[in-house]
């Protein structure tokens, strides 16, 4: 947005005019169009926000003058808590970064200015990520964009950067969430009943909420790829299209607030838990190539329906790391209801071209050829679970891992190694994995298992409807 913009009127045109575009294309919004936007009154507020280790936004709201003047080149304090602690923001012991020794101390956030964006499903409404610092600037390290930072950086010294796709699932109930809670989460009523894979005749409540969805992802320059609607009752699928693997995840956060937004305006209750019902999964499908040069590094040079020896040593350092690396993407006791057979995710680590069953799919062909990596819960961290995807085939590149032969048929029925079946056994193989202690460091790890563990205790010491109605009775 250039030129002097000359009275109220012509300012509010203007400003309205660099909205529509934000919606027709994925061009940068800087911090000058930022302050024309807020010299003319179409944004007041403006939200600095860190990813969490849950892979929610945490920040402040800032009035927008204010934050252009101090907060956007200075930075702000948050506790430091928000990267210490479990889903309920609960003060935790445990933890190195921050306690009740430490004095639960801020730490500082400074915006990643290449992230701001307008939301229009907030009113006068724009959003800026931050990468959390210590207060001389150097990065912390169990900060999730950091550990992706860091995963990116390992990956470079092969000369290669990974493009990245994220489709992920999630469930609509009807009822807003706080209706959900005064109900004891009891009752829950999808928001369709049938299977509607594919479906294209949807009810006016399903095609309101997708259209509002769309429109507003658009505005904010991150349109989707599609929506669809599952096989589960009240499941949907949103895919995005392939980009730089931290845009990726970043978007994916901001998706993921729109979704909750839009749903409660609308009255519903979207979840992006792994398994909201028995026998219903919800997933986050990692799409992942390897470029070098803009160049395409998984296709064989000689047939472009093959993968490279680069492709196949990525895939064996895939299925190598993933049974170590489970709290990265499958983070807590629920995201293991989700590895059923049959329910299109998977229970083995294998691999295979077009093959939903296997936990590593080739898709594709010539420069679109890519990784499908199926593991990650709908309830994953994107930049973790990415994390772990980018260390598997770091370790396989590095190693020189020779690849098996791909599954054939149904890889629900052949043997193998499994994915993980509880949390507490995927904690136990990544407290001792040194794939991980060396792909993340040791404090990283510590970290992670720490609020694993938080999550096994959690779950031990509830008692579930499910074990009142099999034993209240016959116990």
């Amino acid at each position: 947005m250039t030129g002097t913009l000359s009275g109220n009127g012509m300012a509010r045109r203007a400003a309205a005019s660099a909205l529509e575009q934000g919606g027709r294309c994925e061009k940068a919004f800087s911090l000058p169009d930022l302050r024309n936007l807020v010299k003319a009154g179409a944004i007041d507020t403006v939200l600095l926000a860190v990813p969490d280790l849950q892979g929610r936004l945490k920040g402040k709201r800032y009035d927008a003058n204010h934050f252009l003047r101090r907060v956007a080149h200075h930075g702000a304090e948050v506790c430091a808590y928000v990267l210490a602690t479990d889903i309920d923001m609960s003060p935790a012991d445990g933890f190195d970064l921050t306690s009740w020794e430490t004095g639960y101390q801020d730490l500082s956030v400074q915006p990643a200015l290449g992230t701001l964006c307008v939301v229009p499903w907030l009113p006068r409404t724009a959003i800026v990520l931050g990468d959390a610092v210590h207060h001389d600037g150097t990065p912390i390290d169990v900060a999730p964009r950091q550990i992706l930072h860091q995963q990116l950086t390992r990956l470079s010294r092969h000369g290669l950067q990974p493009k990245t796709g994220i489709e992920t699932e999630f469930t609509v109930y009807q009822g807003t969430y706080r209706e959900v809670e005064r109900a004891g989460h009891q009752g829950l009523r999808p928001v369709t009943t049938e299977n509607l894979d594919y479906a294209l005749d949807h009810d006016p409540v399903c095609d309101r909420f997708f259209r509002q969805l769309q429109r507003a992802l658009a505005g904010a320059g991150m349109p989707v790829e599609a929506i669809k609607t599952e096989a589960g009752p009240g499941q949907v699928e949103v895919t995005f299209p392939y980009g730089p693997a931290l845009t990726a995840c970043d978007r994916h956060l901001l998706f993921k607030h729109a979704v909750r937004t839009l749903g409660t305006r609308a009255g519903l209750a979207p979840t992006f838990m792994a398994a909201p019902e028995t026998g219903q999964a919800n997933g986050l499908h990692l799409h992942v190539s390897l470029w070098s040069k803009a160049l395409a590094q998984l296709r064989a040079p000689d047939n472009e329906y093959e993968l490279s020896q680069m492709g196949r040593n990525a895939i064996a350092g895939l299925l190598a790391g993933l049974p170590e690396l489970g709290p990265l993407y499958a983070p807590n006791v629920n995201s293991y209801k989700r590895f059923t057979p049959g329910s299109f995710a998977p229970t083995m680590l294998h691999w295979g071209h077009d093959n939903r069953t296997c936990a590593v799919r080739v898709v594709g062909y010539g420069e679109g050829l890519h990784l499908e990596i199926r593991v990650p819960g709908a309830d994953a961290n994107p930049y973790l679970a990415l994390s772990a995807v980018l260390a598997g085939i770091d370790h396989g590149i590095e190693q020189q891992l020779a690849l098996g032969p791909e599954a054939a048929g149904n890889a629900y029925s052949g043997g193998g190694t499994p994915v993980p079946r509880t949390l507490a056994d995927a904690l136990t193989a990544f407290r001792s994995s040194a794939l991980a202690q060396k792909a993340f460091g040791a404090h990283v790890v510590q970290h992670y298992a720490h609020l694993a563990q938080m999550e096994v205790d959690h779950a031990q010491r509830q008692v579930t409807d499910v074990e009142r109605q099999r034993w209240l009775s016959r116990a």
